[in-house]
C-alpha cells in the first residue's frame, strides 16, 4: 500500500528493474481472468509488450494487479508460447490493499466479489452485521489476506458505498478503487482562508500593473476556473507582442506550506464525468487565482516578441496584476471567425480587434510549427452527456475548432519560451518530456502503413511522419494510420532530463500554463521567482518530484477513463442487441477491440463470434486474417457491430459484428469469454493540457 503522508496518499517510486536473470526482474504484474498473468519489466519501452514475462496462477504468489514484483526468469522457453516466462519471488510493492467489490451472503457468512476480473473466487469477510451491509451493496473492503490458487482472500468491509447502479455509486467506487482524496483536511482550508483574508484588489509594488489592458481569457462554456489570459499588440516594426497571462498560484500556494504539501499529494485535479476532485481548495482556484473578467488578478505573465513572420525573437516573465475584460467561449470565438461582422457576439471594439490579431498571429505559428515536423494526430475526443441523475444520456464529439487551436498555439509557445529561459539561466526544473519512439516500432509502422497502401519512406525521420498523417487525412484508412501512429509513440511524463519533446519537435519544452490544476506548472512559477530574485532553484529531488507527478497523472487518466467505462457500461445493459457503427482500436489473438464512433464504448468481439474461418493473427501489422475473402480485419477498420454482453461486475462489454449475412448469435448475452482484457471505455488519446470545470479544453502535450 502507498505509504502515508500528511494522511494522503502519495505513491512511491518503484526500485528499477535491474540486475541479470539470477536476481529476477522487477515489474508491474497484471492477472488475467484465467489466473495467470504477465509482468511487464519497469524499464519496458511504452507499447512494447515482447519482454512481457508470463506468470502461471501457481507460480503468482499471492499477487494482485498493479503490485510491483520480482519475478525469477525461467532458463527453458515454453515453445508453445512466446516470449520470457518465470515465477514471482517477491512482492516488491502493493499497489494497494483496499478493493471494491459487490457483496453476498453463502454458507452463513459474508463474501465479496470483487470488480473486474483481478480477483477469480470472493473473498470472505466474516460477519459484517456492524456495517449494516446488504446482498448486493457495493463495499469497500481492506484484504487482510491475499487469495492464492490454493486459498481464499480475506478481507474486512470498511465502508458501505450503497446499492450496485444507485446514483453515485459508481464514481464513488472509482474513488476508492483508485485511492483519489477525499475533503480537503482541515489545516489545508484554513491555510486557504488566510490567504483569501490577506488579499485585496490593490497592485501591490513589485507587480507591474496591466489593469488597463486589453485582456480576455477564452475557455468552455462550463468552466469554473481561469488561470491563462491573454493580450496581443502590433508593435515597432510590424513585431506581435503576446502576453500570456497565467495565474499566480504560487502567491497563495507558498512553498512548504500545508497548501502546497496537500497539492503536492494529489499532484494534479481530477476531472470526472460528474465531477471535479480539485489540487487547490476552490477558495484559491475557483476566486483568489481565477482570472474572473472585471477583477484584479495576480498573475505571472509571459511577454513574447514576434516578427512579423513569427519568429521568436525576445521573451521575458514577470509578475503582473491584471483585469480580464471579457470572458469567451470557444463557441463564442468561433463565431466571430466564421464571421467577424457578426453582431452575435457582443464586444467591444477594443476586443473585436484583438481576436482578429489573435487569429492571425496564431495562424502563422501553427504553420511554423508544422513546417518544424510537429506532429498534429486527430484523435476525436468525445464526451459523455450526462442527465440531471448523473446518468448517461448520449455522447458528442468535441470539435478542435479554431478557436482552441488559437488558444493552443499560444500555449505552447509559453510553455517552449519559459522553459528555453530556465535552461539558459542553468535551473533544475521539470520538463515535459517526450522521448523519441524506439525505431524498431517506427519500422513495423512503416510496413503496417505500406501495405495500406500508403507510400512512404522510412518513418524514422519525423517529417516523413508528419507527411504520412497529412496524406491519411480524410481518406478512409485515416483512423487505421493515426491509431497505429499513436501506439508507435512513447508516453509523455514529467521530469528534469533534457530529452526534448518529440511530438512537438521542440528540445526543450515545461508545463507553466495550467499551475490551478497541474503541480509541475507550480513548481516551474517558483523556479521562474527564484530566478528572478537571483538565486538559482535547487535541482535535488527533481527526478523523484518528476516521477510522483507523472504517476498522479497517470492515476488521475486512469481513473477518467475508468468511470467513463462503468457508465457506459450502466447505459448499455439495457441495450443488448442494440446496433452501432464502430472502429476497431486494437488486434489481438483473441479477437478485435473495437469502439463505437458516437458513443465511446469499447468492447471485445471474441475471436470465436467472428464469421466461420480459419484467422491468422499478426501483431507487426494489427491484422486478424481470415482465409475467405473479405474477412480479415485490422487496426482502424470501420464495422457495424451490436452489444451483445454487459458484465458490470467483471466490467465487460463483448460486441457482435453485424452486417450482410451477420446478425448477433442466439445467447449472446450468456456467453463468457475465456481470456484476454475487456474494456468498455476506449483506449488511451492524447488526454487533454487544459480543462475548464467539466469540460476539456486542448490537448495535453
Amino acid at each position: 500500500m502507498p505509504r502515508k503522508r500528511d494522511g494522503h496518499d502519495r505513491p512511491q517510486t518503484p526500485p528499477q528493474s535491474g540486475g541479470g536473470q539470477n536476481d529476477g526482474v522487477i515489474g508491474v504484474f497484471r492477472r488475467a481472468s484465467g489466473g495467470y498473468g504477465f509482468v511487464r519489466p519497469l524499464d519496458a519501452p511504452a507499447g512494447d509488450r515482447s519482454n512481457d514475462v508470463h506468470v502461471a496462477a501457481v507460480a503468482s504468489l499471492d499477487a494482485a494487479s498493479g503490485d510491483t514484483v520480482r519475478v525469477r526468469i525461467a532458463k527453458a522457453r515454453d515453445a508453445r508460447r512466446p516470449g520470457p516466462a518465470g515465477e514471482i519471488v517477491e512482492i516488491v510493492k502493493r499497489r494497494t490493499t483496499r478493493f471494491v467489490g459487490s457483496y453476498f451472503e453463502a454458507a452463513d457468512q459474508g463474501w465479496v466479489q470483487i470488480d473486474g476480473t483481478g480477483f477469480a473466487r470472493p473473498v470472505s469477510v466474516g460477519d459484517p452485521g456492524a456495517k449494516g451491509v446488504h446482498p448486493n451493496d457495493k463495499v469497500v473492503i481492506d484484504m487482510v489476506r491475499f487469495p492464492t490458487h490454493l486459498r481464499d482472500g480475506e478481507g474486512v468491509i470498511v465502508e458501505v458505498l450503497g446499492k450496485a447502479g444507485d446514483v453515485g455509486v459508481d464514481t464513488q467506487t472509482v474513488i476508492h478503487e483508485f485511492a483519489l482524496p477525499g475533503p480537503f483536511p482541515e489545516e489545508v482550508v484554513d491555510d486557504a482562508r488566510t490567504q483569501a483574508e490577506r488579499f485585496d484588489e490593490t497592485v501591490p509594488p513589485g507587480r507591474r500593473d496591466l489593469t488597463d489592458r486589453v485582456i480576455v481569457t477564452i475557455d468552455p462554456v462550463d468552466a469554473r476556473d481561469f488561470d491563462d489570459a491573454i493580450s496581443l499588440e502590433r508593435v515597432e516594426r510590424g513585431h506581435w507582442l503576446l502576453g500570456v497571462h497565467i495565474a499566480d498560484v504560487s502567491h497563495f500556494v507558498r512553498d512548504g506550506s500545508p497548501l502546497d504539501q496537500e497539492a503536492r499529494n494529489r499532484g494534479t485535479s481530477v476531472y470526472l464525468p460528474d465531477r471535479v476532485i480539485p489540487m487547490i481548495p476552490e477558495i484559491v482556484s475557483n476566486n483568489l487565482a481565477s482570472l474572473q473578467p472585471g477583477k484584479v488578478r495576480y498573475a505571472r505573465t509571459c511577454w513574447i516578441e514576434f516578427s512579423p513572420e513569427g519568429i521568436p525573437v525576445h521573451s521575458a516573465v514577470e509578475s503582473t496584476a491584471i483585469k480580464s475584460c471579457r470572458r469567451f467561449t470557444y463557441e463564442e470565438v468561433d463565431v466571430f471567425l466564421a464571421n467577424p461582422d457578426t453582431t452575435a457576439v457582443e464586444m467591444t471594439p477594443d476586443v473585436h480587434s484583438l481576436l482578429g490579431r489573435m487569429r492571425d498571429l496564431a495562424r502563422i505559428l501553427r504553420a511554423r510549427r508544422m513546417a518544424r515536423g510537429s506532429l498534429q494526430l486527430e484523435m476525436p475526443e468525445v464526451k459523455i452527456d450526462l442527465d440531471r441523475d448523473g446518468r448517461v444520456a448520449g455522447a458528442h464529439v468535441v470539435e478542435n475548432t479554431e478557436s482552441h487551436q488559437i488558444i493552443e498555439e499560444f500555449m505552447l509557445a509559453a510553455n517552449e519560451a519559459v522553459a528555453s529561459a530556465l535552461a539558459v539561466a542553468g535551473a533544475g526544473f521539470l520538463r515535459r518530456i517526450h522521448p523519441a519512439p524506439d525505431p524498431r516500432k517506427l519500422r513495423q509502422l512503416t510496413e503496417f502503413v505500406s501495405e495500406l497502401g500508403f507510400e512512404v519512406d522510412s518513418l524514422e525521420s519525423r517529417f516523413e511522419l508528419q507527411r504520412l498523417l497529412d496524406m491519411a487525412r480524410g481518406k478512409a484508412e485515416e483512423h487505421a494510420v493515426h491509431y497505429a501512429v499513436l501506439r508507435s509513440l512513447t508516453r509523455a511524463a514529467y521530469g528534469p532530463q533534457e530529452d526534448g519533446h518529440y511530438a512537438l519537435a521542440s528540445d526543450c519544452y515545461c508545463h507553466f500554463t495550467s499551475p490551478i490544476r497541474r503541480y509541475p506548472d507550480l513548481t516551474v512559477h517558483r523556479a521562474l521567482d527564484s530566478i528572478a530574485h537571483g538565486r538559482r532553484p535547487p535541482a535535488d529531488g527533481l527526478v523523484h518530484l518528476g516521477a510522483e507527478c507523472s504517476d498522479l497523472e497517470r492515476r488521475a487518466e486512469s481513473a477518467e477513463r475508468e468511470l467513463v467505462k462503468l457508465k457506459l457500461l450502466n447505459f448499455l445493459k439495457s441495450k443488448v442487441g442494440e446496433e452501432m457503427d464502430a472502429v476497431v482500436t486494437g488486434v489481438e489473438a483473441f479477437g478485435l477491440f473495437v469502439q463505437g464512433l458516437a458513443l465511446p464504448a469499447e468492447g471485445l468481439v471474441p475471436l470465436d463470434t467472428l464469421p466461420d474461418d480459419t484467422y491468422r493473427y499478426d501483431r507487426a501489422s494489427h491484422t486478424l486474417s481470415g482465409r475467405r475473402p473479405g474477412q480479415s480485419f485490422r487496426l482502424g477498420d470501420r464495422v457495424r457491430v451490436a452489444v451483445a454482453r454487459v458484465d458490470l461486475d467483471r466490467r465487460e462489454l463483448n460486441f457482435q459484428l453485424v452486417g450482410p449475412g451477420r446478425k448477433p448469435k442466439a445467447g449472446m448475452r450468456e456467453q463468457r469469454p475465456g481470456r484476454g482484457r475487456h474494456q468498455a471505455s476506449g483506449r488511451v488519446r492524447p488526454a487533454p493540457t487544459k480543462r475548464g470545470g467539466r469540460g476539456s479544453k486542448r490537448p495535453r502535450r
